[in-house]
């Protein structure tokens, strides 16, 4: 993004920046925070490999390498992530949006997604190892899809309102687009609620599971593999919605327009991410699980 770096504030406000020249010119502003982020996100699996390697059948590494790993990968991951939403999203709050840079700041959202993908890809790929292994058993199974089951309704529910919600702020964009701010503020608006009601009815869910079907997280290998890909993917819902509140916030504020967008057409990107992501989980995870 582009920001004023001649004396170091904003509006009145004083911002430290990791990085401040244009490299290569024309690409936006540099930043460290991603890649600290990146960082933090490949620490968790060399975290994860390493407990493994330090067990006591193994021995290969000390026992507490492993956990130490992974608590200083989480301080890199959530400082990474703490700086990247603060750079993008809050440093120019009172200046509002940057010039929009085009195809640069597209491709670093795609890059990013690119990660999410291989992310989601390892749960998947987990799920079709178990689904086809011995550990499998299908009374371990609880009724997801069943024909007038209040938690089979749920599923299409949300889903309908998860979907909906990728064409709220679609057409928010579109309007931003065209200049139509009214539009523009009452979709993003729609499309934050969509999403907060998804989420409740996930919450919802899982109380159902947990409390009346006593279906948990230990309830064998379906049980590790449902909560652990729903609940991965509940965070990055989560992590949505939050950016969505502040494009919202922003703006009532007055902030965007046809020629800066940058904010809205990334969380976008993200959004319409989330979605698709959704729909291969119920089709895997749901369906697939009674097939």
């Amino acid at each position: 993004m582009s920001v004023d770096h001649d004396d170091g504030h904003h509006g009145g406000h004083e911002h430290h920046l990791p990085a401040v020249e244009d490299w290569p010119r024309g690409f936006g502003e540099a930043s460290w925070w991603p890649f600290i982020t990146a960082l933090g996100g490949a620490g968790f699996y060399i975290g994860a490999a390493l407990f493994v390697l330090g067990r006591p059948e193994y021995g290969i590494v000390p026992s507490t390498v492993g956990p130490a790993a992974f608590v200083i990968s989480t301080f890199l991951f959530l400082t990474g992530l703490y700086g990247w939403l603060y750079h993008a999203f809050i440093v120019n709050f009172w200046e509002g949006e940057a010039d929009d840079f085009g195809f640069p700041l597209k491709l670093t959202m795609l890059l990013f997604l690119g990660t999410e993908v291989a992310t989601f890809g390892a749960g998947f790929i987990y799920y079709f190892f178990i689904r086809g292994g011995e550990v499998w058993t299908e009374e371990a199974l609880p009724e997801l899809v069943v024909s007038g089951d209040v938690l089979s309704s749920l599923v299409i529910v949300n889903t309908l309102i998860l979907i909906a919600s990728s064409f709220t702020i679609h057409y928010a964009h579109h309007a931003l687009l065209k200049d139509n701010r009214k539009r523009f503020v009452r979709l993003l608006g729609a499309t934050l609620v969509l999403g907060l009601v998804f989420l409740g009815g996930q919450v919802y869910e899982y109380y159902e599971f947990i409390v009346h079907e006593g279906f948990t997280v230990t309830q064998g290998a379906y049980g590790s593999a449902f909560y652990g890909l729903t609940g991965l993917h509940g965070l990055h819902v989560s992590l949505g919605a939050v950016l969505i509140g502040i494009l919202f916030i922003r703006a009532l504020f007055g902030h965007y327009s046809s020629e800066k967008h940058v904010s809205v057409s990334t969380v976008s990107m993200y959004w319409h991410f989330v979605d698709v992501v959704w729909v291969f989980l119920v089709i895997v995870l749901y369906a697939g699980a009674i097939v």
